[in-house]
Parts: C-alpha cells; sequence; structure tokens
C-alpha cells in the first residue's frame, strides 16, 4: 500500500506566555496570518487553522519533513513572541484518501473577518 505523508503541527498555548493589550495581540495575531500564508504561498503548507481548546490552540499541516517544519514553526512570530510551543509529528495515510485545494490564507485578522 502507498502513502501520503505531511507533517502535522500543533501550536500550544504556553501556561507563561506574555500577556499582550488588545492592540498588540492583533498586531501578533497578524503576523502570524501573514506569516502563514507566505508557508501556504511558498507550498509549504497545505492547511491551517485554530482549536477551540484552552491548551492546543492551532494545527497546521505541512507537505514538507518533520525538521523542516520544525524550523518553520519555530519561526512563526506568535511563536517567537513566546505566545505557543510547538509540538511537530510526520502524518502517514493511505495515498489520494485526502486531497487539498487550492485556496487563499488571509495576511490579517480584518481579512479573515472581512471574508
Amino acid at each position: 500500500m502507498q502513502f501520503d505523508e505531511y507533517t502535522v503541527a500543533l501550536l500550544i498555548l504556553r501556561p507563561d506566555a506574555p500577556t499582550l493589550d488588545a492592540d498588540a495581540a492583533r498586531a501578533l495575531q497578524d503576523a502570524h496570518l501573514n506569516y502563514l500564508a507566505d508557508l501556504h504561498a511558498a507550498g509549504k503548507l497545505v492547511a491551517a487553522g485554530p482549536l477551540s481548546d484552552d491548551h492546543y490552540r492551532g494545527l497546521t499541516i505541512l507537505s514538507v519533513g518533520v525538521e523542516e517544519a520544525r524550523a518553520l514553526k519555530e519561526a512563526d512570530p506568535a511563536v517567537r513572541a513566546g505566545r505557543f510551543s510547538v509540538h511537530v509529528m510526520r502524518w502517514m495515510l493511505p495515498s489520494g484518501a485526502m486531497h487539498f485545494t487550492p485556496t487563499h490564507f488571509p495576511r490579517s485578522t480584518a481579512e479573515a473577518e472581512a471574508r
């Protein structure tokens, strides 16, 4: 059997995450969204989105290996700012079981809210 291989990264809210005022939180979220859009445009990110959990805050599926995915996720502005830590793992599934279609990733909270 053939398998497709992806890398999954979970963003985990750090217990020592800095407290941000509304403007700083929005600016950091915008930087995070812009970074994800850049990864998608580069062909490295196939899917990403928030999770409704107090601990696990985001899920990203990447088309690169584990080590490259870890480096890319650690470069995310929200991770660099100390808001999140990252857990990265390989994900295998039967070939063709899942397809990702072209889409647009918003580059800011304003763009996400407008859609």
